[in-house]
């Protein structure tokens, strides 16, 4: 009884969600084990919003956000390309490149992506500013037990991470949504305005668990 009663002391713990406003994720050195890793209950998804903040002066490649499933580990990510200012979408194991992008280093960056599974579009958005909707892939959806991480490209379904695709720096305000954001939801967003949380991923209440060098840090802000 009382190892039954610590399993479940264990679980409830884990599954605890924290409010995480005002707070930030702070990856300081390149490794291949260090990342934040959530799962959801969620197994279809047939639209997909996220949103995020970031802060590096990183000038390699590097993941931002990656969500694997047993039959696809890059069924939705979102990679930096440094050399050309681009982002990488890949949906679905499908990739397209979004170029010509003013990323500036040392620079707080809001960054939105979407995708819709029945027109196959998908859209990036830096700082409010969208780029041109571009086909990647339509007629089927995202399904199967989702892990999703941030920080780490899962090159296998909750693992396989490279050091050299790692991301360091400071991550913040990840929302996900399993609809596509209008622009006006997106610019609210962008400009810390009132906007509906996340329904799959939301920072107010995010369920997560940290793994190797990763801090939980007041966001710098002097307001």
């Amino acid at each position: 009884m009382a190892w039954f009663l610590l399993l479940v002391m264990l679980t409830v713990c884990a599954a605890a969600s924290q409010d995480l406003s005002g707070k930030m994720f702070t990856f300081p050195q390149e490794t291949n084990t260090a990342h934040v890793r959530m799962s959801t209950s969620r197994e279809d998804l047939r639209a997909v919003s996220v949103c995020l903040r970031t802060f590096t002066d990183q000038s390699r490649d590097h993941a931002l956000f990656s969500l694997a499933t047993p039959s696809k580990t890059n069924d939705f990510l979102i990679y930096r390309g440094v050399a050309n200012n681009e982002i990488h979408m890949l949906v679905r194991n499908n990739f397209i490149a979004f170029k010509g992008l003013d990323f500036k280093p040392n620079t707080w960056h809001s960054i939105c992506s979407t995708w819709d599974s029945v027109s196959g579009l998908v859209q990036v958005w830096l700082d409010g500013k969208p780029s041109s909707r571009r086909y990647i892939t339509s007629g089927s959806s995202i399904n199967g037990p989702i892990v999703i991480v941030f920080g780490q490209d899962q090159d296998t379904h909750g693992g396989g991470f490279d050091i050299k695709q790692s991301f360091v720096g400071m991550m913040s305000d990840v929302h996900m949504w399993n609809y596509i954001l209008s622009p006006c939801q997106i610019q609210s967003y962008t400009q810390e305005l009132y906007f509906t949380a996340g329904n799959v991923l939301n920072w107010r209440a995010l369920s997560f668990q940290t793994n190797g060098r990763v801090l939980i840090e007041n966001k710098q802000d002097c307001n």
